[in-house]
C-alpha cells in the first residue's frame, strides 16, 4: 500500500455515534461531504486573518498555527491566555463565522446528545508534521455547552485523558472528517493531540485541520 493510498479516505455513511466517555462521542466521517465547502471557508477565513504560530507565556511558540471567526478568537502570549474581541496585533475584528458552519456544529452537537449548542467562536488549527498540541482543558469557554471537534486531512492521534493531568491517557485515531463532541461530565477531561507525522493527503496535501467550535458568551 503507497501512502497516498493510506491518506484517502473511506465514504461516509449514517451511522450511531462511538462512544468515547461517558457525554463524549465520535461522529466517525461524519464531516466528510461538508469538507470541500469547509476547506475553502477555512481558506478564505485565513486570507483575511493568518494563520500564526502564537507566543506562549513561557517565552516559548506554539508548534500549532491558529486563527478563528466568529465572536472572538483565542490568544496567547506572555499575558496568558484569554479570548479578545478583536485580533491584538492588526486592531481588527475576527471573521463573521459562516452560518453554514454554525448549522453544523449545531447538528453535530443535536447528534451527541447536547440539544440547542449554539456555538459564538470558532478556533481553527493548522497543523504540519511535527506540530503537537500539549495536554490541556478547555476552561475559558462556558462549561455548560459543548466542545465539538471536526477533523480535516492528515490523520492524527488524539489524546484522551482524565481529570487529572496525570490520568492514563488514550490514543485515539481521528482521520479526515471525523467529529468528536464533548461535554456533561467529559467538559473538562485533558486532551491534545500527538506529533503529527508527514503524509499527503488527497483534500489538504501535507497538513491537517481542526476547527472546535465552542460557547464563550
Amino acid at each position: 500500500m503507497t501512502q497516498h493510498e493510506f491518506m484517502l479516505d473511506p465514504p461516509a455513511r449514517a451511522q450511531l455515534p462511538d462512544v468515547l466517555d461517558t457525554g463524549a462521542y465520535i461522529l466517525r466521517g461524519h464531516a466528510v461531504g461538508h469538507a470541500a465547502d469547509m476547506i475553502a471557508g477555512i481558506r478564505a477565513i485565513a486570507r483575511a486573518m493568518p494563520f500564526r504560530r502564537m507566543a506562549t507565556p513561557g517565552g516559548g511558540r506554539m508548534s500549532v498555527a491558529m486563527t478563528a471567526c466568529g465572536a472572538g478568537g483565542w490568544w496567547s502570549d506572555a499575558r496568558g491566555y484569554r479570548y479578545v474581541a478583536r485580533d491584538p496585533e492588526t486592531g481588527r475584528p475576527w471573521p463573521a463565522m459562516p452560518e453554514a458552519w454554525r448549522d453544523f456544529a449545531t447538528e453535530a452537537a443535536r447528534q451527541a446528545g447536547y440539544e440547542g449548542f449554539v456555538p459564538d467562536v470558532c478556533l481553527i488549527n493548522g497543523y504540519r508534521p511535527g506540530a503537537r498540541m500539549g495536554l490541556h482543558q478547555d476552561r475559558d469557554e462556558r462549561l455548560d455547552a459543548p466542545v465539538v471537534s471536526v477533523s480535516f486531512g492528515l490523520p492524527a492521534i488524539f489524546q484522551w485523558g482524565g481529570q487529572r493531568r496525570s490520568d492514563p491517557l488514550r490514543r485515539v485515531p481521528l482521520r479526515h472528517g471525523d467529529v468528536v463532541v464533548w461535554g456533561g461530565p467529559s467538559r473538562l477531561v485533558f486532551h491534545g493531540v500527538a506529533i503529527l507525522r508527514a503524509g499527503d493527503h488527497a483534500v489538504t496535501g501535507p497538513c491537517r485541520y481542526n476547527l472546535t467550535f465552542r460557547r464563550v458568551g
